[in-house]
Formats: C-alpha cells, sequence, structure tokens
C-alpha cells in the first residue's frame, strides 16, 4: 500500500466462519472522498444484529465480517466538499452508510426505507460493489449525510447505543405521536431497545408499563428505570387488570410469542407497533378489527429523525445503561447477549483497548 493511501489502514476484529468467532484482522478503508467523514472510533455498541450476521442467522453472512453499527467517535479528517462536520467533532454513525439519496423516502430524510434499499454499515453490498465493515474496528470512512453530531458533554460510550437501540424505539413513538404527556405506553420486552423505550416514555410523560416474562426485572425496572407498572406476561390476572388501557405497545420482543393477550390490552384505535423479529405473527382478525387497532412495523429511523433523538437525549440528560467492555471480551459479551444478561448494552471501547 502507498503512503498516499496510509490513512485507510483499518484493525478490527471479525468473525471468519458461521462459529461467529472474532479474532483480530487488519484491513483497509476506503480513501476519503469529497463527501466523506473519517471518523477514529471511540466506542462501539454491541447489538443482538452482531450476533445474527457473526453468526451467519440469515445465510448471507460475507465473511471476513466486522460487525457494529452503534459507533461513536472523533472527525479526524474531512473531505473537500464536506460542510456539516469539522475536524474534532463528536460524531456518530448508525445501521446504514448509503442510500440512493434521490428517492422519495431520501429526500423525506428517511433514508433507511430507500427505494433501492439502504447499504447497512456491516455486510452490506455498497454502491461500488465493496463490503462495508462496521464498528468493531478503529476507524471508519463515511459520507457525512449519514453522520450524526453529537453533542460534545455527551459521554460518546452512552451515544453509541442511541444510533440503533434507542432510534430504534424513538421513531415509532414519534411517528405515532406518543410524545404527548398522559399517554399510556407499553413495553414488551426489557432488553438494550426496551430499556430505552421506558426511558423515552418517560422523558415524554407517559405512563409506562412493563411487560415481561421474568419477575425477577420488577424492582429494577420500577426502581432504577422508573416504569409505573410491571407485569409478568404469563400472569392471566395480571394482564386481564390491563385491557383496554395501552395507547400503544412496542413490542422489542424477537422470540416467538402470542399476540393477542397484547391486543387485548389496546384501547380502541390502540396501536401495537413491533420492532422484533419474531418468525411469525398471529393474532385473532377479531382483536384487530372490533377495537379499530393496529399492528405496525419499524425498523430504525431517518437521519433527520435519528439526529433530533441524539439532541433531545442530551438536552434531556437520557443515558442508556451500559456496561463498558475492552475488545478482547466481545466473544464472552456477544454470548451473554444471546443469554440475554446484560443490563443493558455492552460498548466496547474500542478507543483504549485496540490498539
Amino acid at each position: 500500500m502507498s503512503s498516499k493511501d496510509a490513512n485507510t489502514d483499518c484493525l478490527g476484529w471479525a468473525a471468519r466462519d458461521a462459529s461467529g468467532v472474532l479474532s483480530p484482522y487488519q484491513f483497509s478503508r476506503r480513501t476519503l472522498g469529497d463527501n466523506d467523514v473519517f471518523i477514529k472510533i471511540a466506542c462501539c455498541g454491541v447489538c443482538y444484529a452482531d450476533v445474527i450476521w457473526s453468526r451467519n442467522g440469515h445465510g448471507d453472512s460475507k465473511y471476513p465480517l466486522v460487525p457494529g453499527h452503534e459507533i461513536a467517535g472523533i472527525v479526524e479528517k474531512v473531505g473537500s466538499n464536506v460542510h456539516r462536520f469539522n475536524v474534532g467533532d463528536h460524531v456518530g454513525v448508525g445501521t446504514y452508510v448509503n442510500s440512493c439519496q434521490n428517492c422519495q423516502y431520501c429526500d423525506d430524510g428517511i433514508e433507511v426505507y430507500c427505494m433501492k434499499g439502504s447499504v447497512l454499515t456491516f455486510n452490506g453490498v455498497d454502491y461500488d460493489g465493496t463490503i462495508t465493515k462496521g464498528g468493531y474496528s478503529s476507524n471508519i470512512v463515511v459520507h457525512e449525510r449519514y453522520c450524526f453530531l453529537i453533542p460534545k458533554g455527551y459521554p460518546l460510550a452512552s451515544a453509541a447505543p442511541l444510533l440503533c437501540a434507542g432510534i430504534t424505539v424513538y421513531s415509532p413513538m414519534m411517528r405515532h405521536k406518543m410524545n404527548q404527556p398522559g399517554k399510556s405506553l407499553g413495553v414488551i420486552g426489557l432488553g438494550g431497545l426496551g430499556h430505552m423505550a421506558v426511558k423515552f416514555g418517560k422523558a415524554f410523560g407517559l405512563n409506562v408499563t412493563i411487560f415481561s416474562t421474568s419477575g425477577s426485572k420488577k424492582e429494577e425496572a420500577l426502581t432504577q428505570l422508573g416504569a409505573d407498572n410491571f407485569v409478568v406476561s404469563s400472569d392471566q390476572d395480571q394482564m386481564r387488570a390491563l385491557a383496554r388501557s395501552l395507547d400503544f405497545i412496542v413490542d422489542t420482543a424477537s422470540g416467538d410469542h402470542p399476540f393477542d393477550p397484547y391486543m387485548s390490552l389496546l384501547k380502541t384505535s390502540g396501536v401495537l407497533t413491533l420492532v422484533g423479529f419474531p418468525s411469525e405473527v398471529k393474532f385473532s382478525p377479531a382483536n384487530l378489527n372490533l377495537g379499530m387497532k393496529t399492528i405496525s412495523g419499524s425498523i430504525t429511523g431517518g437521519t433527520k429523525e435519528t439526529q433530533e433523538m441524539i439532541d433531545f437525549c442530551a438536552a434531556n440528560k437520557i443515558y442508556p445503561n451500559i456496561e463498558v467492555i475492552p475488545i478482547e471480551y466481545v466473544n464472552e459479551a456477544l454470548q451473554r447477549v444471546v443469554n440475554k444478561d446484560v443490563k443493558y448494552r455492552f460498548v466496547i471501547d474500542i478507543e483504549n483497548s485496540l490498539k
């Protein structure tokens, strides 16, 4: 590699096969383009998506695979046409790093729903045919459109999980006007996404009920997260007591589970939004039609909304609950994610452990 391209050297951790085991891996980032930002990565959150693709869960993993799409870091270089960022800015990168930039959804600032498909931050095929590599790495080069400014007073380790877990629940809450004080919110699942939904709900002035399969989480849900109610979803008496009481439910559970019990908890014209990926969704049409109810789906969010969410968290001092780890611990962390043994998001200290 020529000295001119030396800045594209990158050290990461990659999976080489479907075992999903990660180990050190050296590769090259693309040369900085006119519209690009070169980011020295400080932190990267650990998402269940990292497990899925590292272990070829969808059958489309492209090895060597460098996971990570909750990225926070510091701008080291900018291209000649970059106007939104300066060297030294704190920035984030989320679940996608490119899109067609000219369809109706890109024009509306919801690039994640791009007509041609947004390019995923890792294991995606970019428009130049290269395979994207994620944030379990020392640096990344990204078009400025897909970068987000993190206010200097907001810790980078706390910012990282906002780029997936945070925006994934914030986006449907805003879309369905669940930022209005006094409304009632149900949250299914108390993991990385669910705990952020609780935090947003309380910041919006909502009455928040958490649904979990485990009663062991009750005390932390009520005392640490500030939820108003905690319900063990298998307890039929607790569930019946909440019949027709909720305006909105955000379902973060990816495992298979029944939907009819939750549909009965919605008020007339209530909405259940699915952000997880169970293998199927089954419910009685009567539970939908008779109450004029809605089931909707959502993934992450567009660039405009993501920046709004980061600014909202900074202004309202909303911080994810995180466990910071060195990169050497990442294989154990991924297994703990599978075992649901994290409260509530791992964040890799890239800056101090990947050298």
